[in-house]
């Protein structure tokens, strides 16, 4: 088990917030990729195949070409301060701070973690309990439940728990897919970029992809990503002939989620579409799927298929909305706990108190 952070009588426990997202290599190389796409295939939530057979395939062929093509698709859309999901990531958790700290007294501790790569979930948790942290709320960056993400995550989380002699009071957020407040902030944030550049002949609305037979074994994520497409477009007025909802991020040979995206937009390029844009409601950060798949890939398949305007409408990011959000959501799941908590005057009279009776500094 780990060493406990050491034991002050009187010290004022915490509530803690932890964010975790997917996880981004540390710099747009080769080198970089391959640790980062190793742990990310070898989770078992990721890939759901015998871990024999796989093992063959990931290390016989998948680390031997694929970190290279992904580093030159990373290279595309790398950012002055770093990868853009944990650069928007960072934000979203620095913003999120300032806005309970105008709301909650005393405010939290919040912090973000990656599922893949830095800073692990691990890290975070040690340092949170070493802030005083007793009480975490865990909190996904992913609106639609899936095995692979949400699940993935609380894996991470719980099984660094295994590991803690001291276990912290933990709450989690399955999901938020349709909630009012995140469907109004992902309307709003298409409403701002259509009132600049005008509105398309056909909005798709992009999910990240997982395999068909997740939904076959029971993963709500099908339809979580169908509701929130729904209610998306009930909240634009649209008409079911102005979008649709695609899947993205399609690997291996297997059948995925569909429609997929690609194949879509090719579609509608042959068709001869004026103008198609593209929103990713899945991903509340800009990363390499929205940015290089979508915003470079998308939009050269549908123009060369014969489409004539493709537009890319940003993720939420820091869309003020989407951060009011965000702290209505973790104020809604620190319920009970924020009644509970103990002002500094009253842990250093405990403190006193505690001392009194002998115990030692």
């Amino acid at each position: 088990m780990q060493p406990e952070p050491a034991y002050q009588h009187g010290s004022m426990n915490r509530i803690g917030v932890l964010l975790i997202n997917l996880g981004t290599p540390d710099a747009p190389t080769a080198k970089a990729l391959r640790p980062y796409l190793k742990q990310f295939l070898s989770e078992p939530r990721i890939i759901e195949l015998p871990r024999w057979l796989w093992w063959f395939v990931l290390n016989g062929i998948i680390l031997n070409t694929r970190p290279r093509k992904s580093a030159e698709k990373y290279a595309q859309i790398w950012m002055p301060e770093g990868s853009p999901l944990k650069v928007h990531t960072e934000r979203q958790t620095e913003l999120l701070l300032q806005l309970l700290e105008e709301r909650i007294k005393p405010a939290p501790v919040v912090e973000y973690a990656m599922m893949i790569g830095a800073p692990s979930i691990a890290e975070r948790l040690q340092r949170m309990k070493e802030r005083g942290c007793d009480r975490i709320l865990v909190l996904p960056l992913f609106p639609q439940y899936s095995a692979s993400s949400s699940g993935c995550a609380m894996d991470g989380v719980f099984s660094e728990l295994r590991r803690m002699r001291n276990i912290p009071a933990v709450r989690t957020v399955k999901h938020y897919h349709d909630d009012a407040g995140y469907i109004e902030a992902l309307a709003q944030n298409v409403r701002e970029y259509w009132d600049k550049h005008g509105q398309p002949d056909k909005l798709i609305m992009s999910f990240h992809g997982v395999p068909r037979k997740t939904l076959d074994l029971g993963d709500p994520y099908h339809c979580e990503c169908q509701k929130t497409g729904r209610l998306l477009a009930e909240a634009l007025a649209l008409t079911s002939d102005q979008y649709q909802v695609c899947f993205q991020s399609r690997f291996g040979f297997s059948e995925w989620l569909g429609p997929y995206t690609s194949k879509t937009l090719k579609e509608l390029g042959k068709q001869k579409l004026k103008r198609v844009d593209v929103v990713c409601p899945g991903f509340v950060a800009d990363c390499l799927e929205t940015l290089e798949e979508i915003a470079i890939e998308g939009k050269a398949a549908f123009i060369e298929a014969g489409g004539e305007d493709f537009h890319y409408i940003p993720c939420l990011n820091e869309h003020p909305d989407w951060i009011q959000v965000l702290g209505d959501i973790t104020h809604r799941h620190l319920a009970g706990w924020l009644e509970q908590q103990v002002s500094e005057e009253a842990a250093e009279l405990s403190r006193k108190l505690a001392l009194e009776m002998g115990a030692q500094e």
